[in-house]
């Protein structure tokens, strides 16, 4: 599995590197904190995995990089290669910016 730190994913911001954003988390998690990108909760992405680009970089997160983890081994029985787990989640994240 392909993983990226928070500092990282920052760099790729800055560069405007062409990547998508899937927030694994429940609707809530994401309307209360999120950094963009499509909010697909877990238990939906095996009925919306359609809706995933399987080319590209694709960067999937949650709050702590667990359920994102899991999503991505799913998806890759799949076929999809070209995921990026957020390492640490948001609380990666938050405590990058603080």
């Amino acid at each position: 599995m392909k993983k990226i730190t928070p500092e990282e994913l920052k760099e790729w911001q800055k560069k405007d590197k062409s990547f998508i954003l899937i927030d694994v988390r429940e609707t809530w998690e994401h309307t209360a904190f999120n950094i963009g990108g499509r909010n697909i909760p877990v238990g939906e992405v095996m009925l919306l995995r359609h809706e995933i680009p399987q080319t590209g970089d694709v960067v999937v997160y949650c709050e702590k990089g667990i359920r994102s983890s899991i999503v991505i081994q799913r998806l890759e029985g799949f076929g999809y290669h070209n995921l990026y787990n957020l390492t640490g989640g948001m609380t990666a994240w938050r405590a990058m910016i603080n």
